[in-house]
Order: C-alpha cells, then sequence, then structure tokens
C-alpha cells in the first residue's frame, strides 16, 4: 500500500478528505438506529484510493469531455454491511449531490464495499483487481490492526482459464443482446432498445473486466461500469465521444433506460438518439473483443 496524497493537487486532496467524511456520516447515520449486536459494532476499517487518481495518471480533459473519477475500496468488519441498498445508497446520492447541484467534487466518485475477509479471501486467490489495489492504492483511511493478507501469485495458466471462461459467458451474451435491441429498434419500440443496449453495454463491460482483472462489481451502474473498464483499458474511452450536448445526452439516456426505460412513462429516447446508441455499442464491441482476445493469447 503506498502512502500520501502529495502527488494530487491540493484542490483534489480537500475533495477526498471531504469524500471520506461524507461515506463515514452516511455510514453512521445507516447504523445509527441498529438493535442487532453485530450491526451495532458495524465498523469502516480502511477506505482506500485506487486507479487513476492512486497512480498518478489521470486525467482532467473538461473540453474534450473525459475525466477519471474517483475510485474507492471501503472495508468493513462484516459482510452484510456491504449491501448496497441497506448501507451505502444513502452516500451515493449524496456523493452524487456534491458533484452535480453543490459542485463540491470535480470528479464522480465511485466505490465498492468489500468486507475485509473477502478482501484477504480474494488477494489470497490471486485476484489481479485487489492485488493491484494492495500494491498501487493509498490509504485515505484505516483502523489499527486490520492488517491486509499477503497476496498469491496466480499462475498464468490458471488465470488464462478463469478468463477464457469469463469471455466465452459474457461475450456471446452482449452481442445477443445488441441483435435483440436492433429488432426492438426495427419494430419501433425505441424503449425496449434502449433498455436492450444497455444490457449490451453492461455485458461488454462485465466481459471485458472479468477477462482483464478476474473482478467484475455487481451493478447496473453503467457510468460506474465504464470508468473501471476505461481505467483497466484506455482504448474503451473511444467508444464513447464525450464533447458534445448530444454525445453526453445519449449515454445518458443509456445510463438511466435500465430503470426508466422499463418503468416510467417519462422516458422518452428519439430514433436520431437510439441509432447514436446503436452506432456506438457496435463501436464498444470491437475494442472489447480485441483486449479480450489479446489478453487471452498472452
Amino acid at each position: 500500500m503506498q502512502n500520501g496524497l502529495d502527488h494530487l493537487p491540493t484542490s483534489k486532496q480537500r475533495e477526498l478528505e471531504a469524500v471520506v467524511r461524507i461515506l463515514f456520516e452516511e455510514f453512521d447515520a445507516a447504523l445509527k438506529s441498529a438493535t442487532q449486536p453485530w450491526k451495532k459494532a458495524g465498523r469502516i476499517l480502511k477506505i482506500l484510493l485506487y486507479g487513476s487518481y492512486a497512480r498518478g495518471d489521470w486525467v482532467d480533459d473538461p473540453a474534450g469531455g473525459y475525466s477519471s473519477d474517483y475510485d474507492i475500496l471501503i472495508v468493513v468488519n462484516d459482510e452484510r454491511l456491504t449491501d448496497p441498498v441497506d448501507y451505502w445508497s444513502a452516500a451515493d446520492d449524496r456523493l452524487m449531490r456534491e458533484l452535480t447541484i453543490a459542485k463540491s467534487l470535480s470528479a464522480p466518485v465511485n466505490f465498492i464495499v468489500h468486507s475485509l475477509t473477502d478482501l484477504n479471501k480474494q488477494l489470497e486467490r490471486g485476484r489481479p483487481f485487489f492485488t493491484d489495489i494492495a500494491t498501487q492504492g493509498i490509504a485515505l483511511y484505516e483502523a489499527e490492526g486490520f492488517n491486509l493478507a499477503s497476496a498469491r501469485e496466480l499462475p498464468p495458466e490458471e488465470a488464462t482459464a478463469e478468463a477464457e471462461k469469463h469471455f466465452g459467458e459474457w461475450f456471446p451474451s452482449a452481442r445477443n443482446y445488441a441483435v435483440l435491441a436492433s429488432n426492438a429498434g426495427d419494430r419501433e419500440m425505441p424503449k425496449e432498445a434502449a433498455f436492450l443496449l444497455h444490457q449490451a453495454s453492461e455485458r461488454f463491460y462485465h466481459c471485458v473486466l472479468l477477462v482483464l482483472t478476474l473482478y467484475s462489481p455487481k451493478s447496473h451502474k453503467l457510468n460506474f461500469l465504464r470508468s473501471l473498464a476505461e481505467d483497466a483499458e484506455p482504448r474503451l474511452i473511444e467508444a464513447w465521444p464525450r464533447a458534445s450536448k448530444f454525445e453526453r445526452r445519449c449515454f445518458e439516456l443509456l445510463r438511466q433506460a435500465y430503470v426508466n426505460a422499463r418503468y416510467s412513462p417519462h422516458y422518452a429516447i428519439t430514433s436520431d438518439e437510439l441509432a447514436w446508441l446503436s452506432e456506438r455499442v457496435a463501436v464498444l464491441q470491437d475494442p472489447v473483443r480485441k483486449v479480450s482476445e489479446e489478453r487471452l493469447s498472452r
């Protein structure tokens, strides 16, 4: 684990301090009415910064529309405290408000939550995503006395066999959803087509993350998955242009489609927007296949 944030601008350091404070405040609020002993004993043991801001290669290009996100791993003392709805949805909502309304954050905050037991199990199994965090991550907060396990070096043949299994499952599934989306569009079912394009994109991102790192979060949040995948493989960035308002709006419609295209009577998407999204999902498929096959060939 690395130490210190001296490689970051002072403004970024202050933002991360605020992120840590918000995470603690919202977690404490989620537990304040707890009666069960295990819940009353709930603790955050570590808050770790990983990804581009930890490595020092973050991108902040408002003109081009691409900026890196803050990537955070929260480590708790009980597996039951990792539930995203019961314990972390308020923190997620508040961080989003700080970004979009209060404007006190310059980048989105994406966080995952694991118990210390599970994290150490992942390290002992040699999962690259977690071993990279253990070696490259920066502790924003650490309680004393809770050490990480020594990371196992995963044999290449074992890693490749698992990656091949993931590719064989996820890539065909993503491609099939893209075909279903095209069929729905041809039948003038725009909401259904948008939802299916979301599912295709989600599966392409799960595919490439599982092939490259043997880990992908159990999340339907497309912006989060896109951020993780692009951090793991920058060639994926070009699949989603961000410079124009139209491009950003289209991706936002795709992001919302997981819930709103199915349940909201107010969700609407034009034929031009749907056509652009279909084109970009087709573009996304190519680098996902390429980087996955490159990884498997090694």
